[in-house]
């Protein structure tokens, strides 16, 4: 396991249980929507998935409408939570990202919106142009050293940001210090990477949290069970064909809901996974947990 946590957990963890929302009928719902809006990203970290030499890249971005079908029926279900622009690639990389932040904002006023970015492409208008278009919260991850992210510290300050709308993240430590990350095999995707990790021989008998509390959806609108599915083994539904209740309550994501929070990752990928996931949303979980039990 890894011996580092990332010191952002505590944020993330606040996020999670103060968004904790039941719909109309008691049904819980996301605390966090994380979009990965393209296959793409400009770098390959050795302790990315993408530094194997058989991790695709994509040059696909995710369609307008679907982010306006999603943030609709997010509103209409009363989500509560935040919209995360992250994933497997850069989000940065997409020229539309303004447009798509905007259109989150109008539909979900009242979410906090993050990005997750290594700040390759940033400068000041663009940087200034993400807060007018609505973002909340700017993530930084910074990989080549603490000259760099003193760099970001400064453009960020120059356009006026409050401490509370970015945060920098020191990506740059060595491999004795987990990079400054929480590594872990990415679903048992490392194998093959720079900075191998391998994939667990047998099942962890560990609960994990993350379907509870976490919605995922890939640029070509499929939804992933867990955000650290990196080889998109397990998806639990399609937002384009689909919607955002009917894959919410689905009865694939409901198994593997009930398997994990008993501790049981004996399915594909979770079977070779090394992720805690019990870090945040247990809120999620016992509600779950109880709207089962009421049901048998």
């Amino acid at each position: 396991m890894s011996r580092f946590l990332d010191p952002s957990i505590p944020r993330k963890s606040a996020i999670v249980d103060k968004a904790f929302t039941l719909d109309e009928s008691g049904i819980p719902l996301p605390s966090v929507v994380e979009i990965n809006d393209s296959g793409l990203c400009n770098r390959k970290c050795s302790f990315c998935p993408r530094s194997a030499p058989d991790y695709p890249s994509v040059n696909e971005f995710v369609d307008t409408s679907l982010i306006e079908k999603l943030t609709r029926q997010l509103n209409e279900a009363g989500f509560k939570g935040a919209v995360v622009f992250a994933g497997f690639g850069e989000p940065l990389l997409d020229r539309n990202i303004y447009n798509l932040i905007a259109l989150v904002r109008r539909h979900l006023s009242d979410s906090e919106i993050e990005i997750t970015t290594n700040g390759d492409v940033l400068n000041k208008p663009r940087l200034e142009r993400l807060f007018e278009s609505g973002l909340s919260t700017l993530l930084i991850s910074v990989y080549d050293s603490k000259k760099e992210a003193l760099r970001f510290e400064r453009l960020c300050e120059d356009a006026g940001l409050t401490q509370d709308q970015y945060k920098i993240r020191h990506r740059y430590l060595p491999p004795e210090q987990d990079f400054g990350i929480t590594l872990s095999n990415r679903g048992g995707l490392m194998g093959n990477a720079e900075h191998s990790i391998p994939s667990r021989q047998e099942a962890w008998k560990h609960p994990c949290f993350y379907p509870h509390y976490f919605f995922f959806m890939d640029y070509d609108g499929d939804v992933l069970l867990c955000p650290h599915d990196w080889g998109k083994k397990f998806i639990v539904g399609n937002m384009k064909r689909q919607d955002f209740k009917e894959i919410w309550l689905g009865k694939r994501v409901a198994s593997a809901r009930s398997r994990l929070a008993k501790g049981n990752r004996r399915f594909s990928p979770c079977n070779v996974c090394d992720v805690d996931g019990t870090l945040m949303g247990k809120k999620h979980v016992d509600a779950w947990t109880a709207l089962e039990q009421q049901t048998k």
